[in-house]
């Protein structure tokens, strides 16, 4: 008895989806955090995608596919538009894996080109219209 632990959890109940315009993956996309059950419920118009670690696996390939999963089962073809906050091959490899089926549901990957410079730094951005 005391010592039966589930070998996954969850980050998200079960329960009804939740609707959002804007939503940051938590903890730089990591898939300790963030799994199949996040994207079925937790779903926006916008996802943001952080994490440019390769040796801690951030952004997770498991947390893009787990995308691709969950999006997969809603019942609406809603549009959903992918941010990247770094350029980093995990990223890459799974746009060009995947791109079909992201066309097929409907999932568009945003790249920008543009910058911002204040003072002394300087870091990439991009514009979104809600």
């Amino acid at each position: 008895a005391g010592n039966s632990k589930s070998s996954k959890s969850t980050a998200v109940p079960p329960g009804p989806p939740m609707y959002l315009d804007l939503v940051y993956i938590p903890n730089h996309s990591n898939s300790k955090n963030v799994d199949v059950e996040f994207f079925k419920r937790v779903r926006s118009s916008y996802y943001v995608v952080s994490g440019n670690d390769a040796a801690a696996e951030e952004p997770s390939r498991a947390v893009l596919d787990s995308l691709l999963e969950g999006k997969a089962q809603w019942n609406c073809n809603m549009q959903v538009t992918l941010i990247p906050t770094h350029d980093s091959e995990v990223m890459r490899e799974w746009y060009q894996d995947t791109h079909e089926k992201q066309q097929d549901l409907n999932i568009m990957v945003l790249a920008s080109s543009s910058t911002i410079v204040m003072q002394d730094e300087s870091f990439p951005a991009c514009k979104i219209e809600l």
